[in-house]
Protein backbone atom coordinates (compact mmCIF):
# COMPACT_ATOMS: atom_id res chain seq x y z
CA UNK A 1 0.00 0.00 0.00
CA UNK A 2 2.85 2.66 0.86
CA UNK A 3 3.74 1.82 -2.03
CA UNK A 4 1.49 2.01 -3.91
CA UNK A 5 0.91 5.65 -2.74
CA UNK A 6 4.38 6.51 -3.17
CA UNK A 7 3.93 5.55 -7.12
CA UNK A 8 0.85 7.61 -7.29
CA UNK A 9 2.31 10.65 -5.29
CA UNK A 10 5.35 10.72 -7.71
CA UNK A 11 3.59 10.40 -10.85
CA UNK A 12 1.00 13.28 -9.91
CA UNK A 13 4.47 15.34 -8.73
CA UNK A 14 6.12 14.52 -12.11
CA UNK A 15 3.08 15.94 -13.63
CA UNK A 16 3.34 19.01 -11.33
CA UNK A 17 6.68 19.79 -12.33
CA UNK A 18 5.77 19.77 -16.36
CA UNK A 19 3.32 22.44 -15.73
CA UNK A 20 5.46 24.43 -14.05
CA UNK A 21 8.09 23.97 -16.70
CA UNK A 22 5.99 25.08 -19.56
CA UNK A 23 6.77 28.53 -20.74
CA UNK A 24 3.71 30.96 -21.30
CA UNK A 25 2.70 31.62 -24.73
CA UNK A 26 3.51 35.81 -25.65
CA UNK A 27 0.20 37.29 -27.05
CA UNK A 28 2.24 40.75 -27.63
CA UNK A 29 3.32 41.47 -31.35
CA UNK A 30 6.50 43.12 -31.69
CA UNK A 31 6.13 46.15 -33.95
CA UNK A 32 9.69 47.62 -34.81
CA UNK A 33 10.35 45.30 -37.35
CA UNK A 34 6.84 46.19 -39.45
CA UNK A 35 8.12 49.99 -38.33
CA UNK A 36 11.47 49.59 -40.05
CA UNK A 37 10.06 48.12 -42.99
CA UNK A 38 7.70 50.55 -43.62
CA UNK A 39 10.00 53.61 -43.33
CA UNK A 40 11.88 51.87 -45.36
CA UNK A 41 9.04 51.85 -47.94
CA UNK A 42 8.34 54.97 -47.58
CA UNK A 43 11.70 56.54 -48.65
CA UNK A 44 11.66 54.42 -51.16
CA UNK A 45 8.36 55.77 -52.54
CA UNK A 46 9.51 59.60 -51.82
CA UNK A 47 12.36 59.10 -53.41
CA UNK A 48 10.93 57.45 -56.60
CA UNK A 49 7.65 59.40 -57.07
CA UNK A 50 9.17 62.38 -58.76
CA UNK A 51 10.99 60.46 -61.60
CA UNK A 52 7.14 59.22 -62.82
CA UNK A 53 5.74 62.50 -63.71
CA UNK A 54 6.95 63.04 -66.79
CA UNK A 55 6.03 60.27 -69.27
CA UNK A 56 6.91 61.80 -72.37
CA UNK A 57 10.61 62.66 -73.43
CA UNK A 58 10.83 66.41 -74.49
CA UNK A 59 13.41 68.98 -75.09
CA UNK A 60 11.73 72.04 -73.14
CA UNK A 61 12.72 75.37 -74.16
CA UNK A 62 13.88 77.61 -71.04
CA UNK A 63 12.56 80.91 -70.00
CA UNK A 64 13.30 83.14 -67.49
CA UNK A 65 9.31 83.22 -66.40
CA UNK A 66 8.67 82.33 -62.55
CA UNK A 67 6.92 78.77 -61.84
CA UNK A 68 3.27 78.94 -61.87
CA UNK A 69 1.20 77.85 -58.49
CA UNK A 70 -0.87 74.55 -58.91
CA UNK A 71 -3.29 73.46 -56.58
CA UNK A 72 -3.74 70.10 -58.48
CA UNK A 73 -2.35 68.31 -61.26
CA UNK A 74 -3.18 70.00 -64.57
CA UNK A 75 -4.15 68.09 -68.42
CA UNK A 76 -0.80 67.97 -69.96
CA UNK A 77 -0.33 67.39 -73.76
CA UNK A 78 2.93 66.64 -75.04
CA UNK A 79 4.19 66.97 -78.91
CA UNK A 80 7.53 65.15 -79.53
CA UNK A 81 10.00 66.25 -82.32
CA UNK A 82 8.34 63.53 -84.35
CA UNK A 83 4.83 65.81 -84.16
CA UNK A 84 3.28 62.94 -82.57
CA UNK A 85 0.30 64.21 -79.95
CA UNK A 86 0.56 63.04 -76.26
CA UNK A 87 -2.63 63.29 -73.71
CA UNK A 88 -0.98 62.64 -70.97
CA UNK A 89 1.01 59.40 -72.02
CA UNK A 90 -0.86 58.24 -74.47
CA UNK A 91 -0.32 58.98 -78.41
CA UNK A 92 -3.42 60.15 -80.02
CA UNK A 93 -4.64 62.14 -83.43
CA UNK A 94 -5.38 65.79 -83.25
CA UNK A 95 -9.20 64.69 -84.47
CA UNK A 96 -9.27 62.79 -80.80
CA UNK A 97 -8.23 65.25 -79.10
CA UNK A 98 -11.43 67.45 -78.04
CA UNK A 99 -13.35 64.41 -77.68
CA UNK A 100 -10.52 63.03 -75.02
CA UNK A 101 -10.71 66.50 -73.12
CA UNK A 102 -14.25 66.43 -72.55
CA UNK A 103 -14.06 63.12 -71.22
CA UNK A 104 -11.83 63.55 -68.53
CA UNK A 105 -11.87 67.01 -67.87
CA UNK A 106 -13.48 67.04 -64.12
CA UNK A 107 -13.98 71.14 -64.07
CA UNK A 108 -15.16 71.56 -67.70
CA UNK A 109 -13.98 74.41 -69.77
CA UNK A 110 -11.89 75.31 -66.70
CA UNK A 111 -9.93 72.79 -66.41
CA UNK A 112 -6.09 73.60 -66.31
CA UNK A 113 -4.10 72.49 -69.60
CA UNK A 114 -0.52 72.50 -70.19
CA UNK A 115 1.24 72.12 -73.34
CA UNK A 116 4.41 70.80 -72.95
CA UNK A 117 6.37 71.01 -77.08
CA UNK A 118 9.64 69.72 -77.85
CA UNK A 119 12.15 72.91 -78.55
CA UNK A 120 13.16 71.19 -82.23
CA UNK A 121 8.70 70.82 -83.30
CA UNK A 122 7.30 73.51 -85.62
CA UNK A 123 5.82 76.60 -84.45
CA UNK A 124 2.49 75.92 -85.97
CA UNK A 125 2.58 72.15 -85.03
CA UNK A 126 2.26 73.93 -81.28
CA UNK A 127 -0.30 76.64 -82.59
CA UNK A 128 -2.54 73.67 -84.19
CA UNK A 129 -2.46 72.29 -81.55
CA UNK A 130 -3.64 74.93 -79.02
CA UNK A 131 -5.89 76.01 -81.54
CA UNK A 132 -7.86 72.88 -81.21
CA UNK A 133 -8.15 73.20 -77.73
CA UNK A 134 -9.23 76.51 -77.72
CA UNK A 135 -11.64 76.40 -79.96
CA UNK A 136 -13.22 73.44 -77.64
CA UNK A 137 -13.82 76.21 -75.36
CA UNK A 138 -10.80 75.50 -72.99
CA UNK A 139 -9.40 79.29 -71.57
CA UNK A 140 -6.88 77.76 -69.17
CA UNK A 141 -4.34 76.69 -71.55
CA UNK A 142 -0.41 77.58 -71.00
CA UNK A 143 2.95 76.33 -72.59
CA UNK A 144 5.52 74.36 -70.50
CA UNK A 145 9.01 75.86 -70.69
CA UNK A 146 12.08 75.24 -68.44
CA UNK A 147 13.81 77.64 -66.21
CA UNK A 148 16.72 79.32 -67.82
CA UNK A 149 19.80 79.91 -65.27
CA UNK A 150 22.10 81.45 -67.49
CA UNK A 151 20.55 85.00 -65.59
Amino acid sequence: MGMAVGQHGGAGRRRGRSVRRRHHLMTEINVTPMVDVMLVLLIIFMVAAPLLTVGVPIDLPETAAKQLDADKEPITISIDTDGRIFLMETEIAIEELVPKLEAIAKAGEEERIFVRGDREIAYGTIMKVMGTISAAGYKRVGLVTTLDNSN
